[in-house]
């Protein structure tokens, strides 16, 4: 038997246990992929830290500012509204509105943010996406005029609302109790079909603007230029440190023609009334007073009216949103009559002596036309005494001789049917009826029955305030029509001019004159110190026919406006003044309203010209002792400055005659109606 030799090392291979999968040895190509892929992004790192830090440190240094410098804007006042005296009208007073930053905006915030100021939430979120479209550094304005609660609110939650953003702002202060409101009008936020209309293509959403009123009308000229303020922030939205502040630009001052004596004398005389006053001066188209009622608190509209406010105007049936100086188109009435006066005149178709009996009315076109004596006459009349008492038979008659057109041609040219040009937005036109106006309108032709209406301003013819105030003051200065405004405007506008007989002019003033002073319809206007000349009118709302017999004739809404149209003095006029009265009945109850303004123009007149006298022999005396060498007297290189005004809301003393009221007057059941005076 052979053995084969014993290995030495087989017992150590027998307890050497066999290799187990895991343990396989590494491949090494493996372990230089793992090398270099650490490198290549070790590499990486480098490249970037060399970009950062070497090659564009300005770049990104800038990029980390913007996220730590915030710009909050600083809001530029309107400029304030004056009267001719430069007394303020409107002003401004400081107060805080809040901000969403919109870098920093969360949309989970605005719920709490909503419920904490007491905002409406679907409304704050609406807001919020008008601003999409608009870059990142636009602000929202989501609240104006902050409360106290609403202050301590935003100041307590600085640290969870880093988005909120108080900012000082200026207000508007309107005057109190709806004065001038229909003038000045009010601002409010831009809405989204104003930014789509090109007037307002350079505003962004949430701006606030003019309106209505002047407010709208001179809304560049009033809006300033906003400024702004760069401050340094923290990680939680704190301001730390202000860079840098770019100041606010403000609004340019208005001055109006306004006198604010003359406009609160009207407001008080027009108190517990509708209607409207204006006064200008006739020779240069200044507007002294204009005044409508109802009118409404523009203050309600400085910062966000409230719904149930904005409900109450709008549902109001007697529409204090209309300025009816420039927007009331009523029939004129028997105001209308000098007008009728002056087309037979110049036309040829009457002279100053001719003459008509008025036995309580006429047949003219196969129609009884009735005088509003009726069932009395004024007897034979001419122009003199057809205007002193305001006879309707006499200017039936005129008015028919004279025909539609020549009544339309002298109506056209003293500004009926066109718009004065006012600096207001929105003015009416009114009617001037004329064989083409209705042919135009309704194709049908004009028939001759319809004049004599026309003749006493009723029928079609329909007129503002502001235009009658015009066309009068225009007639009494010889026929020389001035285009009305508010704030006097850098370029000049020629006048409309017409080549009036002024025997004719003469004749009318006269008889206008008898109106106020000879035992006319507008005696409640004389003054005993000044010439006044006035017209007195009534104008149907409805017809005789649709009335008669209908409760309707008894109604307030259906009783006769009242107008009264005057200026003084009459040799020269300085000022005219038209009262439209609603509902007033007679004309004679709106004469005391123009008689209240005209002594505030002419008291204020005086007294101004007593402080001028004053003045000037102060100066006199004082520069009669330096002529003697006293020592100690100097003439004076400045004037010494002028009475202190009256403040702003108030009355001169001597000026504040006040209307009293008118008393009611029915018209007797059993008379027909007619138009009178």
């Amino acid at each position: 038997m052979i053995f084969r030799p014993t290995d030495p090392n087989l017992e150590q291979q027998v307890d050497q246990p066999p290799p187990l999968p895991d343990d396989t040895p590494f491949p090494a190509s493996k372990i230089a992929v793992f090398q270099y892929l650490t490198v290549a992004i070790f590499l990486f790192l480098i490249a970037g830290f060399w970009n950062l830090q070497v090659q564009h440190p300005d770049f990104y240094d800038e990029r980390a500012q913007q996220n730590s410098i915030k710009s909050v804007p600083i809001l530029a006042p309107r400029g304030r509204i004056l009267d001719r005296d430069g007394r303020a009208i409107v002003g401004n007073y400081a107060s805080y509105s809040l901000i969403l930053a919109r870098e920093t905006l969360k949309e989970e915030h605005l719920a709490p943010i909503a419920q904490g100021l007491d905002l409406d939430y679907t409304d704050l979120v609406t807001r919020v996406r008008r601003f999409r479209g608009q870059p990142k550094y636009v602000p929202i304005v989501i609240k104006e005029e902050l409360t106290p609660g609403d202050l301590a609110f935003v100041d307590s939650h600085s640290d969870f609302f880093p988005e909120l953003v108080k900012i000082e702002a200026q207000r508007r202060l309107y005057p109190q109790n709806g004065m001038m409101a229909h003038v000045i009008g009010y601002t409010g936020e831009i809405s989204e079909d104003e930014l789509d209309s090109p007037e307002f293509a350079k505003y962004n959403p949430g701006g606030v603007i003019g309106k209505f009123g002047l407010e709208r009308e001179y809304n560049d000229s009033l809006m300033g230029v906003d400024g702004q303020r760069q401050v340094v922030v923290d990680n939680r939205g704190q301001v730390r440190q202000t860079l840098k502040t770019k100041p606010a630009i403000p609004g340019k001052d208005l001055q109006l023609t306004i006198d604010l004596d003359l406009q609160v004398v009207a407001e008080l005389a027009m108190d517990g009334r509708n209607g409207a006053v204006v006064a200008l001066d006739p020779r240069s188209g200044e507007v002294l007073a204009m005044v409508s009622r109802p009118t409404f608190d523009a203050n309600k509209f400085a910062v966000r009216i409230k719904a149930k406010d904005w409900k109450e105007i709008a549902d109001n049936p007697e529409h204090p949103m209309m300025n009816k100086a420039i927007q009331a188109q009523q029939a004129p009435g028997s105001t209308f009559k000098p007008f009728t006066a002056l087309a037979a005149l110049e036309s040829g178709a009457v002279d100053n002596k001719f003459s008509v009996h008025c036995a309580g009315g006429i047949a003219l076109y196969g129609r009884y036309q009735k005088c509003w004596v009726y069932p009395k006459g004024h007897g034979s009349l001419s122009l003199h005494s057809g205007i002193v008492h305001s006879c309707d038979v006499y200017f039936y008659t005129i008015g028919a001789k004279a025909g539609i057109d020549n009544i339309a041609t002298y109506g056209d040219l003293a500004g009926f049917g066109h718009p004065t040009g006012i600096d207001l937005p929105h003015e009416a036109n009114g009617v001037m009826p004329s064989t083409q106006w209705k042919l135009r309108n309704y194709r049908q032709k004009w028939y001759a029955g319809e004049t004599p209406s026309v003749a006493i301003g009723q029928g079609a013819l329909t007129a503002t305030p502001l235009q009658l105030a015009r066309a009068i003051g225009g007639l009494a200065i010889g026929g020389v029509w001035h285009r009305p405004y508010l704030v006097k405007p850098a370029k000049v506008y020629q006048p409309v001019t017409w080549t009036l007989n002024q025997e004719n002019v003469h004749d009318i003033i006269d008889g206008m004159y008898g109106v106020v002073n000879e035992g006319g319809t507008g005696g409640r206007a004389r003054l005993p110190y000044v010439e006044v000349c006035g017209k007195t009118g009534s104008a149907q709302l409805a017809s005789n026919d649709f009335l008669k017999g209908t409760a309707a004739g008894h109604a307030k809404d259906m009783r006769d406006n009242a107008w009264f149209e005057g200026f003084a003095p009459r040799s020269a006029p300085e000022i005219v003044v038209v009262c439209l009265f609603e509902h007033g009945e007679h004309g004679q109850f709106a004469a005391p309203i123009v008689r209240d303004v005209m002594v505030a123009y002419f008291n204020k007149k005086t007294r101004l010209a007593a402080l001028e006298q004053e003045k000037q022999a102060t100066q006199a005396r004082l520069s009669g002792m330096t002529n003697l060498g006293m020592p100690g007297t100097h003439a004076p290189t400045e004037p010494p400055a002028a009475a202190p005004a009256a403040p702003a809301g108030q009355p001169a003393p001597d000026a504040a005659v006040l209307a009293s009221p008118a008393p009611e007057s029915t018209r007797p059941a059993a008379a027909p109606r007619a138009v009178n005076p």
